[in-house]
C-alpha cells in the first residue's frame, strides 16, 4: 500500500477537505549498476574541479548559473530562499474547468488524493459534485519546495492530482519544422480508406492489453543469468529501408483488418456510405475525451 508523501487540505469557497498526497504511479525499469569489468567492483562517481583535479567536498559547492561559455552567475543558498515559495499545507482552488478544455500535453506527473482522518463525507461530496459536472478543479498547491500548478479531475471512487507544465513549457506547434504544408492533401479514396481503417481498428481502451515487451524479455533474459544458463544472442540484422506506396498500403492494411481491401473503397456505390464511419468516429472521440 502505497504511503502519503504530503498531507494538507482542498479549499473551494469556505469548504475546506482533509487529505493525504500519495503517488498513483510506480516506476517498473528495469535498473543497472555500472559495475568494473573483471572485478565487479561499483563504480562511484566524485564531484572533482576542474581547475585542481580533486575531490570537492559538499560544503564548498556553490550554484552558478551560465550566462556565456566559462562564465557563471553566482547564486548563494539564502538568496535563493528569498524567493522560494512558503510551504504551507493547503491547495486552493482557483477555477473550475471542463476535462475536454485541458490539452493532456500540460499534464506532468499524477497522484492521488485520499480523505484524511474524519474527511470522508467532504471528500465525497466533492467527488460526486465533480463528476456529476464533469468538471476539472486548477489550484497550486507547494511540495518539496517548489510550487505546483495542478488539476484535480475525479478517476473512479477517487480524487486524483496531476501537476501540470506551465503554458511556456510547452513548445507551440508553430515552431516546428517538416509539417505538411496545406498544398499537401490526399486524394478522396485515400481518405475514404483511411477512414475504412480506422474503423475497422477501433475499440474500448483496454490498458492491460499492452505490455512493455522490452522490460519484460529484459527481465526474462536477467532471470536465465542468475539461473546459471549460457545465453547466446540473436546477430541484428538491419533491413533495407522501405519505399512506401500509399495506396498499396492502405490496400493492405484494409485487407488485414478484413475489410475487403480495395474493391470496397473502390465500388461507386459506397461513396455515400464512407462518410458514416467519419461521424462515428467523431462521435468515439467525443466520447472517449469525455470518459478521460
Amino acid at each position: 500500500m502505497p504511503r502519503p508523501i504530503w498531507s494538507g487540505t482542498i479549499t473551494f469557497g469556505l469548504v475546506t477537505v482533509p487529505v493525504k498526497l500519495v503517488t498513483a504511479t510506480r516506476s517498473q525499469d528495469v535498473r543497472f549498476n555500472q559495475l568494473e569489468e573483471g572485478t565487479g567492483s561499483r563504480i562511484r562517481y566524485r564531484k572533482v574541479s576542474e581547475a585542481t583535479g580533486e575531490e570537492v567536498p559538499n560544503e564548498k559547492i556553490v550554484k552558478g548559473y551560465e550566462i556565456s561559455p566559462g562564465q557563471y552567475v553566482v547564486v548563494g543558498g539564502e538568496e535563493m530562499d528569498a524567493f522560494a515559495p512558503k510551504a504551507t499545507r493547503m491547495i486552493e482552488i482557483e477555477d473550475f474547468v471542463d476535462l475536454e478544455q485541458i490539452d493532456p500535453i500540460f499534464y506532468d506527473s499524477p497522484y492521488y488524493l485520499t480523505p484524511d482522518r474524519g474527511a470522508a463525507k467532504p471528500y465525497r461530496l466533492l467527488l460526486d459534485a465533480m463528476a456529476d459536472l464533469d468538471k476539472v478543479a486548477i489550484g497550486r498547491f507547494v511540495l518539496r519546495g517548489k510550487e505546483h500548478l495542478v488539476a484535480i479531475r475525479v478517476r473512479e471512487e477517487a480524487l486524483c492530482v496531476e501537476t501540470m507544465r506551465y503554458v511556456d513549457e510547452v513548445v507551440p506547434v508553430e515552431e516546428l519544422e517538416g509539417l505538411p504544408e496545406g498544398d499537401i492533401q490526399p486524394t478522396k479514396r485515400e481518405l475514404d480508406m483511411a477512414r475504412q481503417l480506422i474503423e475497422a481498428l477501433s475499440g474500448d481502451f483496454e490498458p492491460e492489453k499492452y505490455h512493455d515487451q522490452y522490460r519484460e524479455q529484459l527481465r526474462e533474459l536477467i532471470e536465465k543469468k542468475a539461473a546459471g544458463e549460457e545465453i547466446v544472442a540473436e546477430p541484428l540484422v538491419e533491413e533495407p529501408a522501405k519505399v512506401v506506396d500509399l495506396m498499396a498500403a492502405l490496400e493492405a492494411s484494409l485487407e488485414r483488418a478484413g475489410k475487403g481491401g480495395a474493391r470496397e473503397a473502390k465500388r461507386p456505390a459506397r461513396k455515400a456510405a464512407t462518410k458514416k464511419p467519419a461521424k462515428s468516429a467523431k462521435k468515439k472521440a467525443t466520447r472517449s475525451r469525455k470518459s478521460a
